[in-house]
């Protein structure tokens, strides 16, 4: 692997046509786990893609460097399971609610709301609850918090409006919000929501690690 991150490309801004020109975040991770060249490669989850692109266009040229060592991280997240849409959505959701600016609160409140919502659907449990993560954050903003209640008492997502909308919305929401807060260093809280992202789709995809089963002894006659 040594060899080949002295050889790979450098990270920026945008799609590029060849790792000559320089690479995003994801065509980086095209490069590495030996797929066509892309920014939408099949060995991650488009949603989860999706925000390590916004994070790679929306961070400091000083600062995109540091994000090489989480390529690796993100190959092989795949998956059509709907909570992992939900997990990605919640976490950037509530990362971004305490800090960003209050036009943008109710929208991000809502994007809790719903991504908790389809969590309970998927998983069979009562809704209304929300994950401590979420009660931290709606805590932060008491007031868009209660708005964005009204609002979703009066509205039912479907599966494939989260999906295709609702999830997608609250990640590109998230970012903006981030980027825009007023915040000592918005890169550090990027870095820190992708880092976040890829350990839930971890958990989810892949399940907790294990150790290796131990050999048995052989049976003595």
């Amino acid at each position: 692997m040594d060899n080949q991150l002295d050889h790979m490309p450098v990270l920026s801004r945008g799609r590029h046509r060849n790792p000559k020109r320089g690479a995003c975040f994801m065509e980086l991770a095209s490069y590495l786990a030996g797929e066509r060249w892309s920014d939408h490669p099949a060995c991650t989850h488009p949603l989860l893609a999706a925000l390590a692109r916004l994070v790679n266009d929306n961070t400091s040229d000083e600062s995109r460097a540091e994000l090489v060592g989480l390529v690796p991280s993100i190959i092989g997240l795949a998956s059509d399971d709907l909570r992992v849409d939900a997990r990605i959505a919640l976490r950037c959701a509530t990362t971004a609610l305490p800090v960003a600016a209050a036009e943008r609160q109710l929208a991000l409140a809502v994007s809790v709301l719903a991504a908790e919502e389809m969590l309970a659907r998927l998983d069979g449990v009562p809704s209304g609850r929300l994950s401590e993560q979420s009660r931290r954050a709606m805590e932060e903003v008491p007031h868009a918090a209660e708005q964005a209640r009204r609002f979703s008492r009066a509205a039912r997502i479907t599966e494939k409006g989260f999906r295709r909308y609702a999830a997608p919305n609250a990640v590109q929401l998230s970012v903006v919000g981030i980027v825009q807060a007023c915040i000592a260093d918005p890169d550090v809280l990027l870095r820190r929501l992708l880092e976040e992202a890829i350990a839930d789709c971890d958990a989810l995809i892949r399940g907790p690690q294990t150790a290796e089963p131990a050999v048995p002894a052989p049976a003595h006659a």
